[in-house]
């Protein structure tokens, strides 16, 4: 059996089931659906958690009957690297983001502002908004799963199943091993940093959202210290990013040439800071409009560099693929994301007029 395989079609089935039961508790006020949607995202985060540990299992294993091991893992590669691999791909690079997402949550429900606000309606639909993030990256790994296995059909021909828990698998005799370009210090570094930072946005876009629906100002104290660690992983990833671009790449002895997708990232780090001095202002009662905006604002854009670097939108040393179903999954959560967003802000602009 496909244990890994398994784990990720339960965690996206509780994730999912977290995300419904968490809007049901909104229509019945009855806390029975907010403790069993509760269980539920317990269920999903550590689904993904065991995911983690398993794929990392295998990729130090050089386990080849799993297509992501045989394309980022090989016997040849020093340890760092073959744990480097976890994030040297598509299905890894989401799959630790997910992860992120579900440890970030539990963080919240018991530490600062969101210990405190717990028990408030603002808190919960905080919740339910990040579950929803889940629920999209947990769709993504259900449709390219990281545990995808080579079986051989009835012709003899070895094919990958992204859905068969009990295919027999056939194992390839080698590793294709990790990207040249990326056996490099600064894998082990950049990558983690930047999914850490990009993860973190997830709760000040949901508080902000929260905040705009419930009309609740105290949104920005869940979010602004989510929003510190964002700038803070964001600034690490993106500084840790163009030392290893000027040593592999060169740029003509630059750190940064305006690549596009590297941009991407900087403009969200970019609205990250000014939302950070913008909340000096509002506890003066300034920018009741702006903060909102520079919080959504700051998730949507690291959606869209998502969005670019998975799509082959753009040409990029940071691309990774053509336009696929993932694809246009996550184009369409960032029509969603935006759409929601600008009816929000256009209902917040015109009641303080």
């Amino acid at each position: 059996m496909n244990t890994g395989m398994g784990l990720i079609w339960i965690a996206g089935v509780s994730g999912l089931l977290a995300f419904l039961t968490s809007l049901i508790y909104f229509l019945k006020q009855d806390r029975k659906f907010m403790a069993f949607s509760e269980k539920l995202e317990l269920a999903a985060g550590l689904g993904i958690i065991l995911a983690i540990s398993l794929l990392v299992f295998h990729l130090l294993g050089v386990d080849t009957q799993f297509s992501y091991v045989f394309q980022h893992s090989s016997a040849d590669l020093p340890l760092k690297y073959r744990f480097s691999a976890l994030w040297a791909g598509q299905e890894g690079s989401f799959l630790i983001w997910t992860g992120f997402i579900f440890l970030m949550l539990a963080v919240t429900r018991f530490t600062g502002a969101g210990k405190a606000l717990r028990e408030t309606e603002l808190f919960a639909l905080m919740r339910s908004v990040s579950l929803f993030v889940a629920s999209v990256f947990l769709l993504l790994l259900a449709l390219k799963n990281p545990f995808s296995m080579y079986y051989i059909t009835g012709t003899g021909m070895p094919e990958v199943t992204n859905w068969n828990l009990f295919a027999d698998p056939f194992i390839v005799s080698y590793g294709q091993g990790m990207n040249p370009l990326l056996r490099n210090f600064w894998m082990a570094i950049h990558p983690p940093l930047l999914f850490l930072g990009y993860a973190a946005f997830t709760l000040p876009f949901a508080a902000a959202l929260a905040g705009l629906i419930l009309k609740d100002s105290r949104w920005s104290e869940l979010a602004t210290g989510w929003m510190r660690v964002s700038w803070l992983f964001l600034t690490l990833g993106i500084g840790f990013g163009a030392f290893w671009a000027y040593e592999v790449l060169g740029w003509g002895a630059w750190y940064w040439t305006w690549d596009p997708v590297e941009t991407s990232s900087l403009i969200p780090w970019l609205t990250a800071t000014a939302y950070l001095h913008a909340k000096f202002r509002f506890r003066q009662g300034e920018y009741g409009f702006m903060l909102p905006l520079l919080a959504l604002a700051s998730f949507i854009l690291v959606i869209f560099s998502t969005f670019v670097t998975r799509s082959g939108l753009w040409v990029s040393v940071h691309s990774w693929q053509d336009f696929t179903t993932e694809g246009m999954v996550i184009a369409l959560f960032l029509l969603i994301l935006t759409g929601s967003s600008t009816v929000l802000l256009v209902r917040k602009y015109f009641s303080e007029e």
